[in-house]
């Protein structure tokens, strides 16, 4: 297993010297991603590609979405030779304790896609959580499964040639749509799904980039194209069940 990290990045140069730092000690490559950031950003990130020599910087030329962040990430990444990248966001979000675990799971089980389970604190929006649970609603009716217990947690890691595949089969969207639909499509393929309780908090004075209006709007397109997806793959996904409840 050659391992690596991705991260993508929009506009969080307070936090991302401090995800970098965290990082360092695991000796892995690191793959950012700059999503068309602001100059305070690109010069945050020209600093750390100089004092981190495991640092690899591919800058998009304009703001294309994290969703097109993370996939030229994984190109990026299994072009350099890796063959699993782990995703963690730039704003601190993530519980980088929780990293080992991760990477012991991944070498166990190297064909799965492994991903955090948030247990968040009171630090979430309300608006956010309901969000949250509508969204596994649908996703449990995509997948004719319980599964799939969180589709939103942007802490995983890929395989990345399974990952990939599926990215050519049908490319998911752009925006913060993509943690949702590229796990479904990956469970629709027969990949194996694992999660790890993981620790999730909104920082004080954080800068989250989800927008509301907007980027609801595409999550509730994409669930529509999934339940039809979901339609055309029932008899299959129903009899992968049968065998699971069988063994």
């Amino acid at each position: 297993m050659h391992a690596c990290f991705i991260i993508p990045i929009y506009n969080h140069h307070e936090t991302i010297a401090a995800t970098v730092a965290a990082l360092s000690p695991f000796q892995l490559p690191i793959f950012i991603v700059d999503d068309g950031s602001d100059a305070a950003t690109k010069q945050e990130l020209s600093k750390l590609v100089e004092r981190t020599p495991l640092l690899h910087l591919h800058t998009l030329p304009q703001n294309s979405g994290k969703g097109a962040a993370v996939m030229a990430g994984f190109e990026q990444a299994y072009a350099a030779g890796m063959t699993h990248g782990l995703q963690i966001d730039a704003d601190g979000q993530h519980d980088t304790g929780d990293i080992p675990e991760f990477w012991r799971q991944a070498e166990q089980h190297p064909e799965a896609l492994i991903s955090g389970a948030p247990q968040y604190d009171a630090s979430i929006p309300t608006a956010r959580k309901f969000g949250r649970k509508i969204t596994h609603f649908w996703v449990h009716i995509e997948t004719l499964s319980l599964q799939v217990k969180d589709t939103m947690c942007g802490f995983r890691v890929y395989p990345l040639a399974a990952t990939l595949e599926a990215i050519a089969e049908h490319r998911p969207g752009n925006r913060m749509d993509f943690d949702i639909e590229i796990m479904v499509r990956m469970y629709w393929r027969g990949v194996p799904v694992r999660f790890i309780p993981t620790r999730v908090i909104y920082p004080e004075g954080g800068r989250s980039h989800f927008q509301g209006f907007a980027d609801n709007w595409l999550i509730s397109k994409m669930h529509t194209r999934l339940f039809f997806g979901m339609l055309l793959r029932a008899p299959r996904l129903m009899a992968r069940r049968l065998r699971r409840s069988a063994a």
